[in-house]
C-alpha cells in the first residue's frame, strides 16, 4: 500500500506542473472529505437521541421507568440510546454486546453511578457519599469478611430465633400482606446480619428503623434526586429520618465502646478492625438500605409465588423436612409446636442450606428474574470508552435495565409466567440476578442464605395461598411492576397470603395434604 497524505498529494500535484488554483481546489476538496468522514463516523459512533424535550425524559425516567426505557428503544430503534438529565448525559444499554461490554468496562464506576442517579441511599457526606477508594475497599473488605462461613453458621440460630419470635404474634389462621409481614422477618434478618446485637436484640429500635428507612424511599422523587439542595417537604422528611437513622447507629457505637463488653458480630468486627466511626455507620447504613429492600422484596415475592403454585410449596417444604431428617433428625421429637422448628432447623449445617437446596435454588433464581425491576447504574470515570460500537465519553452516565434481559421473550419464553424449570442459559450474561461480569453482589451469600431461613421456617410453620380481594385463589398469580423500583410490589389490597397454622410437629405431615 502507497501512504496517502496532504504533503504526499501535493507533491503529486506539483510534480505534473498543474495550475495552483487547481491544486487548492483539489485541497480543499480533500480536507472537506477527511472533515465529512470524521463527522460522519463520530455520528455513526454517537448513541441515538431521544426526541422529545428533556423534562418530559427526566420525569418518566424516575416515575414509570420500565415504560420508559420500552418506549427509548422503540422509538430510537437503536440498542442504544440517550437523554439529558440536567447537566448530565445517561446511556441506556441494551443487547448482548452492550450488557457485556457494561458489566465489564473498567472505567464505569458503580458508587458515582449510584448515588447520582437512584437516590434511594441516606445521603451523608463522607459517610455514604464522597467516599474515597480506600474506604470503599475497606467497606467490601468487611462485608467479605461479614460472609465468611463461620460468621454466617453463628448467625443461623440467631436469624431462626429472630423469625420465631417474629412468627408467633400471627394469628392460627388468617390473611395478611406477605410484602408487610414477610419484609418484616428479612428486615429483622438484615439487621442482624449487619449491625449489631444491640440493635439486632431491640425490637423497638428495630421497628423504629423500619419506619426510617421507610421514610427514606418515600422521600426519594425525582425533585430530591435532581435538586438534592432545594428544601422540599420530601427532602426535609429524608434529610430528617436520615439524621435519625444515623445517630441510632452511631449511638449503639458509643454504647459498645463505652461499655468494654464484646460481642460476636458486624461491630465488633469493625472495632477490632480499628475502623473509624464514620466508615461503620456507612457501611451499616448502606448495607441495610440495599439489602433489606432488594432480599426483603425478593422474599415476600417469593411466599407470594409459592401461595400461588401449591407444587412448588410442597416441593420446597419436602426439601426442608429432608434437611432435618439428614442433618437434624434427632433434634425432631423435641419440637412440640410448629413455632418451636428453629431448633431443628439450627441444627442444619451451613453447608447442607447452601449445596442441598436445589428446588429453593431454583425458586430464589426464577424469583428474581421476573420480580427484581433492578437498572444497573455506573458512571465512566475515565477514559473514553466503547459499548457495543458506541463511544461513552468521560463523565456519562450508563444505565443498563435488567428487564432487556430478564423479560426478553427470546432467552425466556412467557417471560412473566413463574417457571423454576426454566433451563439455565450459558449464552453470555443471560441472568443477572446477582449482576455480571466485573460487578456481582457482594452480599449474595447472606442473602440466599436469609431467604432459605425463612421460607423455611414459613413452610414448616404454616400452609398458605395467595388470594385476592376477594378470598379466591390468584390465578394467574400476581404480575410485579417493574415501574416500581423500590418494591415492584402489586398494587395495595388486591392480593393477600391466607395462612394456616400447622398442628404437626417441627411441621411434618402427609405429604400433599393441604389444610386450607
Amino acid at each position: 500500500m502507497y501512504s496517502v497524505g496532504v504533503v504526499t498529494l501535493l507533491q503529486l500535484l506539483w510534480e505534473h506542473e498543474l495550475p495552483s488554483s487547481f491544486v487548492l481546489v483539489t485541497l480543499g476538496l480533500f480536507l472537506s472529505l477527511v472533515f465529512l468522514c470524521r463527522r460522519n463516523q463520530r455520528h455513526q459512533d454517537t448513541p441515538a437521541h431521544l426526541p422529545r424535550f428533556f423534562l418530559f425524559n427526566t420525569f418518566t425516567f424516575f416515575r414509570r421507568r420500565y415504560d420508559f426505557f420500552v418506549w427509548g428503544f422503540q422509538v430510537t430503534g437503536q440498542r442504544l440510546f440517550q437523554f439529558r438529565l440536567l447537566r448530565n448525559n445517561v446511556v441506556v444499554v441494551s443487547g448482548e454486546q452492550g450488557r457485556r461490554d457494561f458489566f465489564n468496562a473498567k472505567g464505569l464506576d458503580l458508587q458515582e453511578g449510584f448515588v447520582i442517579l437512584s437516590g434511594a441511599l441516606p445521603i451523608i457526606h463522607g459517610v455514604t457519599t464522597g467516599l474515597r477508594q480506600q474506604r470503599v475497599a475497606r467497606i467490601y473488605r468487611r462485608l467479605a469478611n461479614a460472609q465468611r462461613s463461620e460468621r454466617l453458621t453463628e448467625l443461623i440460630p440467631e436469624i431462626l430465633n429472630d423469625g420465631r419470635r417474629l412468627l408467633q404474634p400471627w394469628e392460627k389462621a388468617g390473611t395478611l400482606d406477605p410484602f408487610d409481614r414477610i419484609y418484616e422477618l428479612i428486615f429483622q434478618a438484615t439487621v442482624r446480619c449487619l449491625t449489631c446485637t444491640e440493635i439486632a436484640d431491640d425490637p423497638e429500635i428495630v421497628a423504629r428503623l423500619r419506619q426510617l428507612f421507610d421514610k427514606v424511599d418515600r422521600g426519594t422523587t425525582p425533585a430530591t434526586v435532581l435538586f438534592p439542595w432545594f428544601p422540599s417537604s420530601a427532602m426535609v422528611s429524608k434529610a430528617r429520618a436520615t439524621k435519625q437513622i444515623y445517630d441510632i447507629i452511631v449511638n449503639a457505637i458509643k454504647v459498645r465502646e463505652q461499655s468494654g463488653v464484646s460481642h460476636n458480630d458486624n461491630l465488633q468486627l469493625f472495632l477490632d478492625s480499628g475502623d473509624e466511626m464514620s466508615t461503620i455507620a456507612g457501611f451499616m447504613i448502606g448495607l441495610v438500605t440495599a439489602g433489606a429492600r432488594s432480599t426483603g422484596n425478593t422474599a415476600s415475592w417469593l411466599i407470594t409465588y409459592l401461595g400461588c403454585h401449591p407444587r412448588w410449596r410442597d416441593e420446597a417444604r419436602a426439601e426442608v423436612e429432608n434437611l432435618i431428617s439428614s442433618h437434624a433428625l434427632d433434634t425432631i421429637s423435641a419440637c412440640d409446636s410448629p413455632l418451636q422448628s428453629s431448633t431443628a432447623l439450627s441444627s442444619i449445617p451451613l453447608t447442607a442450606w447452601e449445596s442441598e437446596t436445589p428446588v429453593m435454588d431454583m425458586l430464589i433464581r426464577e424469583t428474581l428474574r421476573i420480580a427484581q425491576p433492578h437498572t444497573a447504574m455506573r458512571r465512566n470515570v475515565g477514559p473514553e470508552t466503547y459499548i457495543d460500537g458506541k463511544v461513552i465519553p468521560t463523565g456519562t452516565l450508563v444505565v443498563y435495565p435488567f428487564s432487556d434481559v430478564h423479560l426478553n421473550p427470546a432467552l425466556y419464553p412467557d417471560p412473566w409466567r413463574f417457571d423454576p424449570t426454566r433451563p439455565q442459559l450459558q449464552a453470555d450474561s443471560a441472568y443477572v440476578g446477582w449482576g455480571g461480569g466485573r460487578v456481582t453482589c457482594l452480599g449474595s451469600r447472606t442473602a440466599r442464605l436469609t431467604m432459605k431461613l425463612v421460607t423455611a421456617l414459613l413452610l414448616l410453620d404454616f400452609d398458605f395461598d395467595t388470594v385476592d380481594e376477594n378470598g379466591r385463589i390468584a390465578d394467574p398469580h400476581p404480575i410485579p411492576n417493574w415501574n416500581d423500583d423500590l418494591a415492584c410490589r402489586p398494587v395495595r389490597g388486591q392480593f393477600f397470603l391466607k395462612h394456616k397454622s400447622l398442628d404437626f410437629p417441627c411441621g411434618r405431615r402427609s405429604p400433599g395434604t393441604h389444610p386450607l
